[in-house]
């Protein structure tokens, strides 16, 4: 027990007072070492870190026994995360890639949930092909985002490299008990019958330099919402699998 602890001891201390960048397999090792919750949340608070985040990313912390407040807190980046490239000159500078609102004329990050998908509702067939795909459904808990934004809404987004903003879906959350959900397409491939865009909410963008956009939405009346960025190498909407969406609250 004595050298256990030790060993934790060292483990922290050498997490402290290095700076080292965080990475996913940083944080597995820190759980699977018994590390506690908070030790682990005040690491990615206080140290730079890249995380993956992609489907196949969150399953795998997932698997590991990472919990969702660590994941939640890989997801919004940390608070020692190195700030990317700086956009071009006269365009807004935001810390990473991400979602961000304005706030009393200064952009503040968006945080974002953890969303889980399932296929469900009544088989369509697309086209003539013959493909068959279910509704993808999107479920998060609690009955209200974290983040709270008066209307009129302006966001500013920050693609990957590579990911255009037409690439992001506007959607609007439904109430269920405590929790929130949403219909949207399966692999990208809409059904004939218009189910998956039920809660799609259209909008339009700026382009205010490479890779970064501003969405304004005067019109969204109070209620959930979420942005959700493209899905990281499920193109399946395969049930089960878990994401990331960018929620808020319109207020009154």
């Amino acid at each position: 027990m004595r050298m256990r602890f030790l060993m934790l001891l060292a483990c922290v201390a050498a997490l402290c007072f290095s700076q080292a960048t965080l990475t996913n397999d940083s944080i597995i090792k820190m759980v699977k070492a018994g590390l506690s919750e908070d030790i682990v949340l005040g690491s990615i608070r206080s140290q730079p870190g890249k995380y993956s985040t992609g489907a196949d990313d969150l399953i795998a912390l997932k698997s590991a026994g990472v919990g969702d407040k660590i994941i939640a807190a890989m997801l919004n980046g940390g608070g020692g995360a190195a700030p990317a490239a700086a956009p071009a000159a006269g365009a807004p500078i935001v810390g990473e890639i991400g979602v961000y609102y304005k706030k009393n004329d200064q952009w503040s990050d968006l945080d974002p949930e953890i969303v889980n998908f399932k296929t469900g509702g009544v088989l369509k067939s697309i086209g003539t092909a013959g493909i068959v795909k279910g509704d993808v459904n999107g479920h998060l808990e609690g009955a209200k985002s974290r983040n709270r934004i008066p209307s009129p809404v302006d966001l500013l987004v920050y693609t990957p490299e590579g990911v255009s903003i037409t690439e992001y879906q506007l959607l609007r959350l439904r109430d269920c008990k405590d929790c929130r959900e949403f219909r949207t397409m399966t692999g990208g491939v809409m059904h004939v019958s218009g189910g998956a865009t039920r809660d799609l909410v259209p909008f339009e963008s700026k382009k205010l330099a490479p890779r970064t956009y501003e969405i304004i939405l005067p019109n969204l009346g109070a209620g959930e919402y979420g942005l959700l960025p493209p899905s990281g190498g499920d193109a399946t909407g395969a049930s089960g699998r878990v994401g990331k969406i960018y929620s808020f609250s319109i207020l009154e």
